[in-house]
């Protein structure tokens, strides 16, 4: 059993994020020892799904309802996966719009190079994506593609 102070340096959460948590019923079956929270295994699993699901943008709202979901049991499992898959396809989507934006930085540390090597910008400015490095007008095309302005 575990402090809600040890948790807290475990996770890296606030303590107060954790009261917090326990308040809105996320650990239905935390115990308490002299009004003391201990967190077990089960609490341990059930913040971590927690932290798993705020990271992938699901709300306390929606968490709670997930909670809700697993308190049902063996009835809810198609509710609970359909959520996973949801959240899975939110994941993929963020991750492919950070790859773009990693993709423009490493383009722009190629170029800002090439200008310093140059003493200024004006060849890597009319520079075709052909004429680049391979690595580089990948990341390029990549950056430049379903942009949202």
């Amino acid at each position: 059993m575990y402090t809600i102070g040890q948790i807290s340096e475990m996770f890296g959460i606030p303590i107060s994020t954790l009261r917090y948590y326990d308040k809105e019923g996320l650990f239905p079956t935390m115990e308490r020892v002299s009004g003391i929270r201990q967190f077990g295994e089960s609490e341990i699993e059930t913040l971590r799904v927690i932290e798993c699901l705020k990271k992938s943008g699901l709300e306390i709202k929606d968490i709670k309802l997930f909670m809700e979901w697993c308190r049902q049991g063996s009835e809810s499992y198609s509710k609970r996966r359909e959520l996973f898959l949801k959240q899975r396809e939110t994941v993929k989507s963020e991750i492919e719009r950070m790859n773009r934006v990693l993709d423009m930085i490493e383009f722009k540390c190629w170029y800002y190079e090439q200008a310093i090597a140059d003493g200024n910008e004006d060849r890597v400015k009319t520079m075709s994506s052909k004429d680049m490095p391979e690595e580089i007008r990948t990341a390029y095309e990549n950056a430049h593609k379903h942009m949202v302005v």
